[in-house]
């Protein structure tokens, strides 16, 4: 570990390989992308997409976020209003998931609308070489700072850790682009919810729905069963179910 950076308990390496079904959920463009080149538009769905998202929280023990996203205006993790609280608590869950967001180097925010959100704890996962002050300022923040990995999240770990020291069951991951590709190079991923909108956005740098290191070959990509598709209004609603789960040589990964 470098000077400077974080000195925090890792918990213990998992006894199984047991983790909690993972799904990710995301509203893209027919272009692939998940934002604008310049970031300025993150969100673009319909009402009904944005029911679609509260839905599937309200499954959902946990929801699984990069710094990124967390730190864009208005991005709370929250569980909805009372019809979605209600469905929780038909379902035996908790009235509001667990919030996570996963930051290698500890980026999120301390002022991310986030921590202005009374309600259910808040984890950071980062990895052992996080700064020092960053992490003091998160855990002054409110949250509960976990590292994971060495010099990156190790996101299997982190993941078997939360089903065993919290019981969770179900995760929903919310990008992005960049927690996406570590889910899905680590394996991680068993369901992939996607909203397909009418729309095309174009820009070399503007975010796809996973971008980062990437799959080396199409041999190496994550591989999904053709998808359940249902139109409502003039959006496409996705679900693939992942065929195999990715090696162990890729568990380790890092998303900020």
């Amino acid at each position: 570990m470098n000077p400077g950076t974080a000195t925090l308990p890792a918990p213990p390496d998992p006894p199984s390989r047991q983790r909690p079904f993972l799904l990710v959920n995301m509203a893209m463009t027919a272009d692939g992308k998940i934002a604008t080149a310049n970031r300025v538009v993150g969100t673009f769905g319909s009402r009904r997409d944005h029911a679609h998202l509260l839905a599937l929280r309200a499954t959902a023990d946990a929801i699984l976020c990069g710094a990124g996203t967390v730190n864009l205006p208005g991005i709370t993790l929250g569980p909805g209003g009372p019809r979605y609280r209600r469905l929780r608590h038909s379902r035996g869950l908790a009235t509001e998931p667990l919030r996570i967001v996963v930051s290698g180097q500890a980026r999120l925010r301390p002022d991310a609308d986030l921590f202005l959100h009374p309600g259910s704890p808040i984890q950071v996962w980062v990895s052992a070489n996080a700064p020092t002050r960053r992490v003091a300022r998160l855990q002054a923040a409110g949250a509960e700072v976990l590292a994971f990995g060495g010099d990156d999240v190790d996101l299997a770990a982190a993941l078997s850790w939360l089903a065993r020291q919290h019981r969770v069951r179900r995760v929903v991951a919310e990008g992005g682009a960049l927690l996406n590709d570590a889910l899905f190079r680590a394996g991680l991923v068993d369901e992939l919810h996607l909203t397909l909108c009418p729309l095309v956005f174009g820009g070399r740098t503007a975010p796809t729905l996973a971008n980062g290191r990437g799959f080396p070959s199409l041999a190496d990509a994550a591989r999904f069963h053709p998808p359940r598709v249902r139109r409502a209004g003039n959006e496409l609603f996705l679900v693939f179910r992942a065929i195999l789960a990715r090696g162990p040589d890729c568990d380790k990964t890092q998303s900020d």
